[in-house]
């Protein structure tokens, strides 16, 4: 373990006897396998790394998986930290930048990187036998707080079971929350907003209104447009009211754009029409030819895939908007693993598409010609649509495409970005979840590649995102929703 000496001149400022506030982390493994920048998100406090945590790191290492990839970062910023640094600066701490070196962003100076240089004299009690990783980590910690009782020691792990032991021996233990996208799911953006009963009265003074090429504008001023953002939608409560989109904010005034109504069958999208508000909003987005992103959330059964797969159709088949459909999804099973699937890349990602299969089956339902027909119209539709696997991804660009990613939820930020940054010129992008059916490990509601990139597109405007909460599946999907 390290002496953590007592620096002398500036850095006693810093030092971690001298300053009481101080804060020392000690990082899980999983912190850094999760999020490899994580040793520069603690600001001007101090970081301890156990040695159990590099053995770790290095078995980690091998591999083509996310959590390989970060181990393999994380050595490559301590061994940037690390250069042409002394055993005794070693032993002082290394100076850590609060800015990650890889962003090339202003270097404000942070805490210092401490790693284990000796051996701890363990004082795990009795009623924690044992010499796993974990155990050795929560020795250190609890070595760190003895020998630093000014200092207030803190173990950062994702590892729940490992927060609890440490809570029980005393130990702080925290969840590592610099990679949330927001505090709490429920701040979560819905991309609708219900307007006042006083709204009209408050801001309809000087409306201006007009129309161009068959759609209606209104201009409206007031105090409520601060809050809104670009292409948010806004309606007016009752079975006739106004649903419409914010297209421009200028200060206190809001460009409002009237919804088509995609209820009426004369509006229908491939045979599809919207059963509730939320997926004719739905609807206006994924067929809006400005729109170049599009989020869509919403529990089972509330026709996420349906209204996409539709809306794809009718845009590269009716409209020549596109080329061809691709779609893809995160290959995680729900139960026990059926082990390697045969034939080539789209044959072994079928069975990961039983939604896509599904929902084509609905779409073709009303063919003419019977089972002929809606054979015909199969072959015709499964050429238009491409099932591509995300391993294969890396380096693509893809030029006018309706791309759909299927259960994006179990995404992680940076997956999320490897893939949106894969469109190129005229494509458009829809990102379906569930944030509440999360099957990635170390993922929750507030750190998925989902919520991150609906935080991020907020108010940007050339993209939408909608929340659908009505299941339409069937009164027995519902029910069951509900109560189990």
């Amino acid at each position: 373990m390290t002496s953590l000496k007592r620096p002398t001149g500036d850095a006693a400022a810093k030092s971690l006897r001298g300053k009481p506030e101080r804060r020392i982390f000690v990082l899980d493994t999983n912190v850094l396998m999760h999020d490899p920048t994580a040793i520069f998100r603690f600001e001007e406090h101090d970081i301890y790394i156990p040695m159990t945590v590099l053995e770790e790191l290095d078995a980690g290492k091998k591999g083509l998986s996310e959590s390989a990839r970060n181990v393999r970062q994380v050595s490559r910023f301590l061994d940037e930290l690390m250069k042409g640094a002394a055993k005794k600066q070693i032993d002082r701490g290394l100076a850590l930048p609060t800015a990650v070196p890889i962003n090339h962003g202003k270097r404000s100076p942070g805490g210092r990187l401490f790693f284990q240089t000796q051996l701890l004299e363990s004082v795990l009690p009795d009623s924690l036998p044992g010499h796993g990783a974990d155990n050795a980590i929560l020795a250190n910690t609890l070595a760190l707080q003895r020998k630093f009782s000014s200092a207030r020691v803190t173990l950062v792990s994702k590892d729940i079971n490992l927060r609890i032991k440490a809570a029980i021996l005393g130990v702080q233990a925290e969840d590592y929350s610099s990679d949330k996208t927001i505090e709490d799911a429920d701040l979560l953006a819905s991309g609708v907003q219900q307007l006042p009963p006083n709204f009209w009265d408050k801001h309809g003074k000087g409306m201006e209104s007009w129309q161009q090429q068959s759609r209606t504008f209104y201009r409206v001023r007031g105090p409520l447009v601060r809050e809104w953002h670009t292409n948010q939608f806004v309606y007016d409560p009752g079975e006739n009211g106004v649903e419409a989109v914010v297209r421009k904010l200028e200060g206190e005034s809001a460009i409002l754009e009237l919804t088509l109504d995609y209820r009426a069958e004369r509006n229908n999208v491939w045979g599809v029409t919207s059963r509730n508000r939320e997926q004719n909003l739905a609807l206006n987005l994924l067929m809006d030819p400005e729109i170049d992103f599009v989020t869509v959330l919403g529990p089972a059964g509330t026709g996420k895939t349906l209204l996409t797969l539709a809306a794809g159709l009718a845009q590269t088949l009716d409209h020549n908007r596109f080329s061809e459909i691709i779609m893809t999804r995160v290959t995680i099973p729900l139960g026990e693993d059926i082990g390697f699937l045969p034939g080539t890349e789209e044959e072994k990602m079928e069975p990961w598409m039983g939604a896509l299969m599904d929902n084509l089956e609905v779409l073709t339902q009303g063919q003419p010609g019977g089972t002929w027909g809606r054979g015909a119209t199969n072959d015709l539709l499964r050429h238009r649509i491409k099932i591509r696997s995300m391993n294969f991804m890396r380096g693509r660009t893809f030029l006018n495409r309706f791309i759909i990613i299927d259960e994006a939820q179990n995404l992680t930020p940076k997956q999320m970005k490897a893939l949106v940054t894969r469109a190129g010129p005229g494509t458009k992008l829809v990102c379906l979840g569930n944030i509440a059916q999360i099957d990635t490990p170390y993922l929750t509601e507030t750190t998925s590649g989902l919520t991150y990139v609906v935080n991020r597109f907020h108010g940007w405007a050339f993209s939408g995102h909608i929340t659908l909460v009505r299941g339409e599946r069937s009164r027995l999907a519902d029910y069951a929703s509900e109560v189990l």
